[in-house]
């Protein structure tokens, strides 16, 4: 029984080994719109010249049972690394932890495929099987197909690109072009992209970093960080989790959560809107908004502007005390609602909460 166990924990500590000796495997994928697809492991994006390259690193006793297919759907070129189990050992997720999500028979999976639905495939009931797919679990402790894909993606600049990810980590690092990732549960972090860049988790913290271009960030729950973007709409919109943006410069800039607090720091556009269900919010601005509407169902609100500042201002609070430092022109006042205008009021300010303080400051020069 004790040499038993020996041999069980020998095997488990070569594992990673068998798994780092694994040489990557080069493919190219052809294209102006290109799409990934991988259910466990780690994907970092990256910059490259001519045609987008895949490098594919195998990892797991089962990886030799991976299977690497490519072609086109419905226009998009593809690159799909095909799991052939309804259940996959992945120990890159926490032990006890798992995921379950849906994959079509050929590897893709996700609301958003470069697929047309309306496309005749032959036969019915084969089609509407296939766009259901089948339900994949993926663990991390357990049995299942013990086999991952680690994959380094090469984007040239002007590319459309979509990375499709269940779990592991995904990173972004100084892509130019037209890039949308989505992820079912895993972190992900990007620095110094450059053209559009469309985030969708389904859980697991978002980092963003130096954007240029327009940025959307949507997550069922998980922290978000976004700084030093400038671009033409920042977007952020999560079901749970705290919300911080600092040094944003664009047109509009939009942040929802379900629940959790909202910092913007150093914001300047002439839209903005900031909204949680429950949380505080702490909007510093930089420039003079033509629109700003924050709201909150429980917690405080605390906005600095610059000195010139000119709005049409109405503040409520169900409960809770109002404070502004700027000369307002009041019209109607009670004690949890505010009516007036600062300045020349060319612009328009409402801030809402259902319980909790409200202050409306000056920004220190």
């Amino acid at each position: 029984m004790r040499v038993s166990m020996m041999l069980v924990y020998m095997s488990l500590a070569l594992a990673p080994v068998a798994a780092a000796g694994q040489q990557a495997e080069r493919y190219t994928v052809a294209g102006e719109e290109i799409a990934i697809y991988n259910l466990a492991g780690s994907v970092t994006i990256e910059p490259g010249t001519g045609g987008a390259t895949v490098h594919v690193t195998r990892g797991g006793p089962a990886a030799g049972r991976l299977k690497i297919a490519q072609g086109e759907i419905d226009g998009w070129s593809t690159l799909r690394v095909v799991y052939p189990a309804d259940r996959v050992l992945y120990h890159g997720l926490e032990r006890g932890s798992s995921t379950q999500l849906r994959v079509r028979a050929d590897g893709t999976f996700g609301d958003h495929r470069p697929y047309d639905s309306d496309r005749d495939h032959g036969d019915d009931d084969d089609d509407e099987r296939d766009e259901e797919g089948r339900r994949v679990r993926i663990s991390g402790s357990g049995d299942g197909l013990e086999a991952h894909a680690d994959l380094r993606i090469q984007l040239p600049a002007g590319r459309r690109a979509a990375v499709y990810l269940a779990v592991g980590k995904l990173s972004v690092a100084n892509v130019d072009g037209r890039l949308a990732i989505d992820a079912h549960s895993a972190p992900v972090s990007a620095t110094g992209t450059r053209g559009s860049l469309a985030i969708d988790v389904g859980s697991g913290p978002v980092t963003v970093t130096g954007a240029r271009g327009d940025l959307s960030v949507d997550t069922g729950s998980g922290a978000v960080e976004v700084s030093r973007f400038e671009g033409t709409a920042l977007s952020v919109d999560t079901g749970s989790g705290e919300v911080t943006v600092s040094d944003a410069k664009g047109q509009e800039i939009s942040i929802d959560t379900g629940s959790g607090d909202i910092r913007l720091t150093g914001g300047s556009a002439p839209r903005v809107a900031l909204e949680t269900g429950s949380g505080g919010v702490t909007a510093d601005l930089r420039a003079d908004p033509t629109s700003l509407t924050v709201e909150t169902g429980s917690g405080d609100i605390a906005v600095t502007a610059p000195g010139t500042l000119g709005a049409e201002v109405e503040i409520e609070t169900s409960s809770g005390d109002i404070e502004t430092d700027f000369q307002l022109q009041v019209t109607r006042h009670s004690r949890d609602h505010l009516v007036g205008r600062i300045g020349d009021g060319r612009g328009k300010i409402a801030i809402e909460t259902g319980s909790g303080d409200v202050r409306l400051l000056r920004r220190a020069s």
